[in-house]
C-alpha cells in the first residue's frame, strides 16, 4: 500500500486491510504514520527522494538570513532604499561553521552546499562514526557552530530536543535552521530568545503546524517562515514514485525492501 500525507485520524484504516503487508510512504518523515502500523506489516519511507530539494531549501534559508534578504523585501514593498536591519555588515558563510544535526542522505546533501560555500560542517547522527559525532557531543559542539540545522526525524526520543539548555547553548548571533518537524523545538523557549535578539531562526516547519493567524512567532524578530515546503519541488515528487514503483517491484521478486523503518527512522 503507498501512502502520501496521512493524519493520525486516517491511519484507523489499515487495520481493517485484509493482508496488507507492506506500506509505502511518500514522504521522507513517516512521524505520523508510526505507532499505527499493525503488528507484522512492513513501514518503508521514501528517504532519498527529498535530498536535493530540502538542501536547497536549507541553503536558500542561511543565504536570506546571513545576508539580511527579509529586510531587503521589507524595504522594496515599502519602495524605500534601505541598507540591512542588521546591526553592523551581513555575514558571509564563507569561514563559518554549521552544525548537521541529522547526517543522512538530506544532511550529505546540505554538506555538499555549505562545503561549497566554504563553510565547517559538524556532523551528529544517532551512531558515531568517522568525523560524525553523537547526541551526547551536542553540547560542546553547540557554541561553535554560527548555523545550527535541523534534519532528525520526531520520535519520541528527538521531541523538544531544542529546549531551553539546548538553544542556551547556541552561540549569540546563531541561526537554527528547522527543516525536519516543528516539534522537535519548544516554540515558547525559542520565541523568547527570538524575542531578546540573541537567536535568530529560518523555519520551515513549526509547533503548532499550520501556525495559526496571529500566532506570535510570525512577527517575532529575526525569523523566516515557510509553509512545509522545503521538499515540494517536482522532481522529488516524482522521485518518491519512482521509489515506490521500486518497492512494488522488489516486492513481487522476493527481494528484500528498501527504506525499512525501524524505531522511527
Amino acid at each position: 500500500m503507498v501512502v502520501g500525507d496521512t493524519p493520525p485520524a486516517a491511519t484507523a484504516f489499515f487495520a481493517g486491510i485484509q493482508g496488507l503487508q507492506v506500506i509505502q510512504a511518500l514522504s521522507a518523515g513517516v512521524d505520523s504514520l508510526v505507532g499505527h502500523v499493525p503488528a507484522g506489516v512492513t513501514l518503508c519511507d521514501a528517504a532519498g527522494a527529498y535530498d536535493d530539494a530540502v538542501a536547497e531549501w536549507v541553503l536558500m534559508a542561511i543565504l536570506a538570513a546571513q545576508r539580511g534578504l527579509p529586510s531587503y523585501v521589507d524595504a522594496q514593498r515599502a519602495a524605500t532604499w534601505r541598507r540591512s536591519g542588521r546591526v553592523g555588515a551581513s555575514d558571509e558563510l564563507t569561514g563559518g561553521t554549521a552544525l548537521i544535526l541529522g547526517y543522512g542522505s538530506i544532511g550529505r546533501a546540505v554538506e555538499r552546499r555549505l562545503a561549497a560555500c566554504g563553510m565547517k560542517v559538524l556532523r551528529v547522527a544517532r551512531h558515531a562514526r568517522p568525523g560524525v559525532a553523537t547526541m551526547a557531543d551536542v553540547p560542546e559542539l553547540l557554541p561553535q557552530a554560527a548555523v545550527v540545522v535541523l534534519l532528525v526525524p520526531l520520535t519520541e526520543a528527538t521531541r523538544g530536543l531544542v529546549d531551553r539548555r539546548f538553544l542556551a547553548a547556541m552561540a549569540p548571533g546563531a541561526l537554527l535552521v528547522n527543516a525536519a518537524r516543528g516539534a522537535l523545538v519548544d516554540t515558547t523557549a525559542l520565541l523568547r530568545e527570538l524575542t531578546s535578539g540573541r537567536l535568530r531562526a529560518a523555519l520551515d516547519v513549526t509547533d503548532p503546524e499550520p501556525l495559526p493567524d496571529g500566532h506570535p512567532l510570525w512577527s517575532a524578530p529575526g525569523v523566516i517562515i515557510t509553509p512545509h515546503v522545503a521538499g515540494a519541488t517536482e522532481q522529488s515528487r516524482l522521485r518518491a514514485w519512482s521509489i515506490a514503483a521500486a518497492q512494488v517491484s522488489r516486492y513481487r521478486r522476493g527481494v528484500p525492501l528498501r527504506n525499512v523503518v525501524s524505531d522511527g527512522y
